[in-house]
């Protein structure tokens, strides 16, 4: 078998490959992902709670969710979210 420079073993990785552009998620995909947890945030009764791992699965990924989105956005976001988590705190510790 002769030695070929340009691959390894005809696999092609010597062959320059295109650039990979970063990935961003896509704002409009957050904001529904937001949303939705708001929304299942502010459902939430004495008589509906949430679990603990939800609880704390939602408090750590909501405001990082959000930071791909617009400041004023996030903020007003994450202001209500936390409003609801009070909220929440409230009836969980009742």
């Amino acid at each position: 078998m002769a030695a070929d420079s340009t691959g390894q073993l005809g696999f092609g990785f010597a062959e320059e490959r295109p650039v990979q552009e970063s990935w961003l998620p896509d704002p409009d995909d957050i904001r529904e992902d937001a949303q939705a947890i708001l929304a299942s945030a502010r459902a939430v009764t004495a008589e509906n709670m949430w679990d603990q791992r939800t609880y704390r699965y939602n408090k750590v990924v909501f405001p990082n969710m959000t930071r791909w989105l617009p400041d004023e956005e996030r903020e007003q976001l994450c202001f209500e979210f936390f409003k609801e988590l009070e909220r929440i705190e409230l009836l969980m510790a009742a």
